[in-house]
C-alpha cells in the first residue's frame, strides 16, 4: 500500500502533495503541512526533488565531512542526499535507497540535470539495504523507518553498513500514549507516517538493542493535527478525548554511532 501511494506521489507536484493526507495538512488551511521542515534555505536544496514528505532535517545535524560517504534511506525524489552532496563534496559519494521505481527514476532525473556523478540512487528494501557492510560513514533518513514493518530488521541494516565508528542521524515519527484506533488504522495516516509510528520508548530501545553509542535526540517537536484533520477520523467528543489526553505525535531527529571496536564477549561460556 505504501509502495502504490508513493508511487502516486512521484508523479505530483509538490503543490499537490501538500494538499493530500500523504504530505500535509489535507484539507486544512491552517497549516501548508504538518509534518515538514523548510529545507530551503540549505545549501544544495534542489525545488525539483522536495515534494515536501520529511518530518525533519536529519542533514541539519548529521555531521557530514569532506569526502564522507552517506546513504540516504528512504532518498526519494533525492532532496536529502543532495543537500548531503554539499557537505561531503566532490570527493564524497552518496547513494539513496528507495524502494519505489517511480521516485528512484525521478531523483535519477534530478540527478542528471545537475549533473551530480557521486550520487547514485540504488531501487532496494531498507530491510535488506543492497550496499555491502562497513560502506557508510554516515547514514540518513527522513519520516521513513516508521513506514518500515520491519523495523528491528532495518535498524540492524543501518549498524551493518555503517563503517566502525560512523553515525546515523535519522528524523522519524513517534508516538507518547495512546493514538485513536482510528487514527492508527487509516490508510491516509498511515501514508503520512502516523499510523506506522512506534512508541517512543520503543523506538529508541530498539536502537539501544542493536548495540549502538551515543544515542541522543537532537531535535524533538509535537505535531498539532488540525481540527479539520480529525475530523475525519473522530467525532466531536473522540476529537475532545484525544487533546484532553496524554497521547502526542512527536517529529524526532535521533543520532547514534556504531562502536569503533565490537564489544567482546565477556562471560565464561558464551563463546563455547
Amino acid at each position: 500500500m505504501v509502495k502504490q501511494k508513493y508511487a502516486s506521489i512521484a508523479e505530483q507536484s509538490k503543490e499537490k502533495n501538500g494538499s493530500s493526507c500523504c504530505g500535509s495538512g489535507c484539507c486544512s488551511t491552517e497549516v501548508y503541512n504538518i509534518m515538514s521542515d523548510d529545507y530551503s534555505g540549505l545549501q544544495g536544496y534542489n525545488e525539483d526533488a522536495d515534494l515536501g514528505l520529511g518530518c525533519g532535517l536529519p542533514t541539519q545535524f548529521a555531521k557530514i565531512k569532506k569526502g564522507d560517504t552517506v546513504i540516504d534511506l528512504g532518498s526519494g525524489a533525492g532532496n536529502d542526499c543532495f543537500i548531503a552532496r554539499a557537505e561531503t563534496g566532490e570527493r564524497g559519494k552518496v547513494i539513496g535507497i528507495d524502494f519505489t521505481p517511480a521516485m528512484i527514476e525521478k531523483a535519477r532525473a534530478n540527478a542528471e540535470k545537475l549533473k551530480y556523478n557521486n550520487v547514485e540512487f540504488r531501487q532496494g528494501d531498507i530491510e535488506h539495504i543492497p550496499i555491502t557492510a562497513n560502506t557508510a560513514d554516515v547514514v540518513l533518513s527522513n519520516c521513513v523507518l516508521n513506514l518500515v514493518p520491519d523495523k528491528d530488521k532495518a535498524v540492524s541494516e543501518i549498524y551493518r553498513v555503517l563503517k566502525p565508528g560512523g553515525h546515523f542521524s535519522i528524523s522519524d515519527i513517534v508516538l507518547t500514549g495512546k493514538l485513536p484506533d482510528n487514527i492508527r488504522s487509516a490508510a491516509e495516516m498511515y501514508a503520512g507516517c502516523v499510523s506506522g509510528a512506534l512508541q517512543k520508548e520503543a523506538y529508541l530501545e530498539i536502537i539501544r538493542s542493536k548495540n549502538f553509542e551515543n544515542i541522543t535526540i537532537q531535535k524533538e517537536k509535537l505535531i498539532t493535527v488540525p481540527d479539520d484533520i480529525l475530523s475525519n477520523y473522530l467525532s466531536q467528543r473522540e476529537m475532545d478525548d484525544f487533546k484532553n489526553s496524554r497521547a502526542g505525535i512527536f517529529s524526532i531527529t535521533v543520532y547514534a554511532n556504531k562502536p569503533l571496536k565490537e564489544k567482546s564477549c565477556c562471560s565464561d561460556d558464551c563463546c563455547k
